[in-house]
């Protein structure tokens, strides 16, 4: 286990990572709506940069750190935790993953003027099936996790989760305007 000596490294690695990825849009490629990028194909690794899925491995580590020490798991809940945690990340991932790309199917043939609403049919079914797997999937192992904490530990987790999130998102802002151009004034 570490300790809490080494967590401001793993934050300064996470920090460092996102804020390499440059936050411009790919040569060839257009800024989409908004000035934001456009979804298509994979993310580009930038140049000496770190890939999006490195980044996201470093902050599920971040995260188990952080989740060890706020909910005071034991070494004996430790194993057991670890593993369950990874599964609903896993879950999570899964579900956003697929998510996106269901959406992206149903942006390019909207794009594409799609004349026939049974494409479009048949995409939102799939959406509207995927929610119903993974809400159950996810709910699933929401109990797995919970079955090797306490009541307050579990309290304290669904606080934690949000707390995670908003840090994630705060990252992502931060690296995002410590890329862009700096105005002389």
């Amino acid at each position: 286990m570490m300790n809490s000596m080494r967590m401001p490294l793993v934050v300064a690695a996470v920090l460092a990572a996102t804020a390499s990825m440059g936050a411009q849009a790919p040569a060839g490629r257009p800024p989409g709506p908004a000035g934001g990028q456009r979804l298509r194909g994979p993310v580009p690794i930038p140049e000496g940069g770190v890939a999006p899925a490195e980044i996201q491995r470093m902050f599920d580590a971040y995260a188990l750190l952080q989740a060890q020490e706020r909910l005071h798991i034991s070494d004996e809940q430790f194993p057991p935790f670890l593993g369950r945690f990874k599964a609903l990340q896993e879950a999570r991932r899964r579900s956003l993953l697929e998510r996106s790309r269901i959406v992206m199917d149903l942006r390019r043939l909207l794009d594409a003027g799609a004349t026939e609403d049974a494409a479009l049919k048949e995409r939102l079914t799939a959406l509207h099936d995927l929610e119903g797997r993974s809400s159950a999937e996810i709910r699933t192992a929401y109990d797995a996790v919970d079955q090797v904490l306490d009541v307050r530990q579990r309290a304290q987790f669904r606080v934690f989760e949000e707390l995670m999130e908003r840090r994630k998102l705060d990252l992502v802002t931060r690296a995002r305007q410590g890329n862009r151009p700096r105005q002389q004034p």
